[in-house]
């Protein structure tokens, strides 16, 4: 099977994960999670264990919240399927390192360089790459700063994911809509 790039977005509990879970043992082989998310509190570790325990023994785990591009370059050569769960911790990790005085340009920017270094790194990778993402443009604005620069730098992400994927599925309640 040649490699592809599929994007899996969604709301919050949506099926996202457990869609791309299912996609990655069809695709058979040597399967990468790379998790994204920080133990920053009791309920995010009880997500963490919960996700864990979803996945084959088998599968190999890389954490990687920050420098995930570098991570995984370094690590998805050798896999035939890779999962990146997900890109909104990813730009949320991006976000929370960058000054408070920060633009939405610069915010804008450093998110989009993240993407472009995934990018990077997909292509020079021979593993199908399946990216989860949220969905968050659909809701209400965000009533913080913080919540828009967020919001609106996570929309480009997914964005730039989108343009280079070669699926785009939308999952609603647990059911994928095929966008591209």
């Amino acid at each position: 099977m040649t490699k592809r790039l599929i994007f899996l977005l969604g709301g919050a509990r949506s099926g996202k994960s457990q869609t791309a879970q299912a996609r990655a043992r069809e695709h058979g082989g040597r399967a990468l999670f790379v998790a994204t998310a920080q133990p920053t509190d009791a309920d995010m570790c009880q997500r963490i264990a919960d996700h864990r325990a979803s996945r084959p023994a088998d599968w190999h785990t890389l954490e990687a919240p920050i420098n995930t591009a570098e991570q995984i370059a370094a690590a998805s050569l050798a896999y035939d399927t890779l999962i990146l769960d997900c890109l909104t911790l990813m730009t949320s990790n991006i976000l929370v390192a960058l000054p408070e005085a920060v633009t939405q340009k610069e915010a804008n920017e450093a998110a989009l360089a993240a993407v472009d270094r995934l990018l990077a790194a997909q292509a020079q990778s021979d593993a199908t790459w399946l990216v989860v993402s949220n969905e968050v443009g659909m809701g209400v604005v965000p009533p913080t700063r913080l919540g828009n620069l967020y919001r609106d730098m996570l929309g480009r992400a997914n964005q730039r994911i989108a343009e280079a994927a070669d699926e785009v599925l939308l999952l609603v309640a647990g059911i994928p809509w095929r966008l591209k």
